[in-house]
């Protein structure tokens, strides 16, 4: 892990998570945290959507540009993934996803526990390539 600061932070505010989602006993490694690769794929998931909506449309995943995890995710955090697309190219959309925890309901407790850049690029119906529509 790369940043254990267990300082308290904040959800952002005015805004929808794309995912929200409680790990179960089954989502768990040996030493009890919940694996990286189901954060993974929810990170996956929440940018998906994200790159969806930008596209009016279908997506894959082409790239993982940067993946950190800062805190490990335990059973009972209820996990938030912010999704936001940072650039669009005439075929792909890149999106910066940040995750946070809220752990602790009785005494709510937030923490940053990862963040990711992901591109996706535009298929069409028959799983080819096609160009980004411009924003609305």
């Amino acid at each position: 892990m790369s940043d254990v600061s267990t300082t308290p932070v904040k959800l952002p505010k005015n805004r929808q998570p794309a995912l929200r989602v409680m790990p179960m006993p089954g989502d768990l490694n040996p030493a009890g945290d919940v694996f990286g690769g189901w954060i993974m794929s929810m990170v996956d998931i929440a940018g998906g959507i994200a790159a969806h909506y930008r596209a009016r449309g279908r997506c894959a995943t082409v790239a993982v540009n940067a993946f950190t995890f800062k805190q490990p995710v335990s059973v009972g955090d209820l996990v938030s993934f912010y999704a936001d697309v940072v650039s669009v190219g005439r075929t792909s959309i890149t999106v910066d996803v940040q995750v946070f925890a809220e752990r602790n309901p009785e005494s709510l407790f937030v923490v940053k526990v990862t963040e990711a850049k992901l591109t996706y690029v535009a298929l069409d119906d028959h799983g080819n390539k096609r160009s980004v529509p411009p924003a609305e």
